[in-house]
């Protein structure tokens, strides 16, 4: 089914206005773990492993605690991220600077080669769409998305859980 035939069927006058917003839910989700299935299928790695690797090769040298931060992730889920690509041998890590214990980031020639054939946009679909909105579209997003929130009295510490991780 195309996307046109998608939308207009997620848009259908005829339904009623929650089914066709859940059906936009879907198209979105869908979407979504499309791309993540292409990233797993060209790459080899997952959605997360593969925006890991594109902010470390764009930053070499970031540590643990910065890369979190650009992902917008808890810190122990880059931690497993990060030991994940170095046993794959698709990072490197050392210790740099006068602070021994903070760990630098580096790609390997492996990694490099994983970003050549991944697919685009290496931080996935959505957050690529949403950065793409206008700023009233997205304040107008985030306020009805927490009344939705809200209303499923969800527990929003996950939201620092990556979708590729779900």
């Amino acid at each position: 089914m195309s996307s046109s035939s998608q939308t207009n069927a997620a848009t259908e006058p005829s339904l009623a206005p929650s089914t066709r917003v859940l059906r936009q839910f879907r198209v979105v989700f869908n979407s979504v773990k499309t791309h993540f299935r292409q990233v797993e299928r060209e790459a080899g790695v997952g959605g997360a492993q593969l925006w890991a690797l594109s902010v470390i090769d764009r930053r070499p040298g970031i540590g643990v605690t910065e890369l979190a931060r650009e992902l917008d992730i808890h810190q122990s889920t880059a931690s497993n991220l990060i030991k994940s690509l170095v046993e794959r041998r698709l990072v490197a890590t050392s210790r740099e600077g006068t602070d021994r214990r903070s760990v630098s980031l580096r790609i390997q020639p492996a990694g490099a080669d994983v970003l050549r054939s991944a697919p685009l946009p290496f931080a996935g679909v959505l957050p690529d769409a949403l950065s793409a909105l206008d700023a009233e579209t997205l304040a107008r997003l985030e306020q009805d998305l927490g009344k939705l929130i809200a209303l499923l009295e969800a527990d929003e510490s996950s939201a620092n859980v990556m979708l590729s991780q779900m």
